[in-house]
């Protein structure tokens, strides 16, 4: 499996603290060996992860490559992200 990040990910996870950049560091290796598969609500063309209760990592699959879109600290900003969606 190949993961490519994109551009807003390096700021989004520059700005979390080092124990969550920990969190998503080894949910972005569970990825490489063991999928998840849930779907945003929708219709949305991504999957999410639950890295922590409020931390949430957003991703799209395409032939084996794993494109991570945004990872978001808190619900609040994740909600706010989804929203701009509807």
């Amino acid at each position: 499996m190949k993961i490519i990040f994109a551009t807003e990910v390096r700021a989004d996870f520059d700005s979390l603290d080092k124990q969550l950049q920990i969190y998503f560091g080894k949910h972005i290796d569970k990825l490489e060996s063991m999928p998840p598969r849930r779907h945003m609500k929708f219709g949305l063309p991504f999957h999410v992860e639950a890295v922590t209760k409020q931390a949430r990592l957003v991703y799209d699959e395409k032939c084996d490559v794993f494109y991570v879109i945004r990872c978001f600290a808190t619900h609040k900003e994740y909600e706010a992200w989804f929203r701009s969606f509807k």
